[in-house]
């Protein structure tokens, strides 16, 4: 299969792991890059030592293009920036923040810069400061997201149409089903988060991954628009956050509710009371724990056999 997509990054699939905090370390990208795809490491959730390392192990597990994912908020970035141009990362995957910064850059090092977004407005910027492609990620998607909560069907042809550069859809996407309907509505590849965090490569705590194959539909909301859009799991710290609402509570309320590392306490600790949730809606249709390399054999399997079954019906 071939795409502006797949030729951008020199991949044989248009499959993109996403690069989610505290699921997304080594192992999970170099298994996703072997079986075709594109592997991400998550940065954001990294010290600049130990991304390094993640960096240096993923080349010894594949020969393969991986990428890192960086929130243009993290606090060190200058550090994960000399990083990845030192270690030599083909790809980045830029998000929370402008890529005006740092695109010329990454740029000037042969690196491929790729920004998330959740809107025509800022995907029409990041083509304007010079990435090379978009992630137009959905109201769907976990993890933090748009204040608009628009929906990835919706998205994505807005976006497509409102950009010269190719749109890797994002949000809601678990099954080649999916992956079909994004191409119809404009996408040259797709990314996935929810579905790779249930697998044995995943950094995710099992406590964790085994919530989300428990899942079922109505388990995730987006919350917290006051401080950063997220859409997380409904546990007791979901609660905790509804009550503070029913009382009112300012910004700096919430703040202080949310505290520090809430977000690794959930997901990589595996505290599911107090810990923060974040995942997909994708996640009621999630219902074991399979090898990533199996889930993007079975997605293109399904994607190839919904697109045959949909040329072979008779146009009006």
């Amino acid at each position: 299969m071939k795409t502006r997509i797949t030729e951008l990054f020199k991949i044989n699939i248009p499959l993109i792991q996403a690069g989610m905090i505290w699921c997304s370390g080594w192992e999970l990208a170099s298994a996703v890059s072997n079986a075709g795809g594109l592997g991400i490491i998550g940065a954001g959730s990294m010290y600049p030592e130990v991304l390094k390392e993640q960096v240096q192990k993923c080349k010894q597990a594949t020969d393969k293009p991986f990428a890192v994912n960086l929130p243009l908020i993290y606090p060190s970035i200058e550090e994960h920036v000399k990083t990845i141009i030192e270690e030599k990362v083909p790809i980045v995957f830029t998000s929370a923040g402008s890529p005006k910064k740092w695109t010329p850059l990454f740029k000037e090092h042969g690196i491929k810069v790729v920004h998330v977004v959740s809107n025509i407005m800022f995907a029409k910027k990041s083509e304007a400061a010079g990435v090379d492609a978009i992630v137009a990620e959905g109201f769907e998607a976990g993890g933090h997201n748009g204040r608009e909560e628009t929906t990835t069907m919706c998205l994505i042809p807005l976006v497509a149409d409102a950009v010269n550069i190719p749109v890797i859809a994002a949000g809601g996407i678990g099954s080649g089903r999916s992956m079909a309907a994004a191409f119809a509505l404009g996408a040259e590849g797709v990314q996935i988060g929810s579905k790779f965090v249930a697998t044995p490569e995943s950094s995710a705590h099992l406590n964790f991954k085994n919530a989300v194959i428990e899942a079922q539909e109505g388990a995730t909301e987006l919350t917290l628009k006051e401080l950063t859009p997220v859409r997380m799991m409904k546990n007791k710290f979901y609660q905790d956050i509804q009550a503070a609402y029913g009382e009112n509570a300012s910004p700096e309320d919430l703040k202080d509710l949310l505290g520090r590392a809430r977000a690794k306490k959930g997901m990589f600790e595996g505290d599911m009371i107090e810990g923060e949730l974040e995942i997909g809606q994708i996640a009621s249709a999630i219902t074991e724990i399979k090898p990533a390399a199996v889930i993007v054999e079975e997605i293109i399997a399904e994607f190839n056999k919904t697109v045959n079954c949909l040329s072979s019906l008779n146009t009006f």
